[in-house]
């Protein structure tokens, strides 16, 4: 939106305060009987945002739910990774929520790009590998293990390659 800061409900009289420096309590301007919480505005240089689909020039289908739209919104340039790179994308596509073109700066096609998270309707959250980050973060000897394992001097198919599994086929209705 342009601004430098913007109201937030739900946060007075919580403990964020004590660990967040881009926050804090003022009176509201409108009523100064009352406090508010003001966050700083967040403005990121790029952003990484994965989509359903995407059409070559730039509009994209997102997930709904989440905060890619926001995000890529309030940032200086935006790179789309897709599952799917489709003949064109318009802003009534049932599917997800529109980013157009004028906001994103370059377009990846990237499927299962959003592991380990899922995508609806084209794979499920890979839970089995969010218990394996969690329990990797919480040491910087394990989470290196793990950044070696998954992510250093790895490139994406070598990724997929490791986290792939198998599907699981029913044989004779079972």
């Amino acid at each position: 939106m342009g601004v430098p800061y913007i109201p937030v409900r739900g946060l007075a009289g919580t403990d964020v305060f004590a660990r967040r420096t881009d926050m804090m309590i003022v009176h509201n301007p409108f009523d100064p009987d009352e406090k508010t919480v003001v966050a700083m505005a967040i403005n990121p240089d790029v952003a990484i945002c994965h989509a359903i689909k995407a059409d070559r020039w730039g509009n994209a289908i997102l997930r709904r739910g989440g905060d890619e739209l926001l995000i890529s919104q309030a940032s200086a340039k935006v790179i789309v990774t897709a599952e799917e790179i489709v003949d064109q994308v318009t802003e009534d596509d049932p599917d997800g929520l529109f980013i157009s073109a004028l906001n994103v700066t370059a377009v990846v096609h990237a499927p299962h790009g959003a592991h380990p998270a899922g995508v609806p309707g084209m794979y499920e959250m890979d839970r089995d590998h969010i218990k394996e980050y969690i329990a990797a973060s919480r040491s910087d000897e394990t989470f290196q293990a793990y950044l070696e394992k998954y992510v250093m001097g790895k490139t994406e198919a070598e990724y997929q390659a490791l986290v792939t599994r198998p599907a699981v086929v029913a044989v004779d209705g079972v």
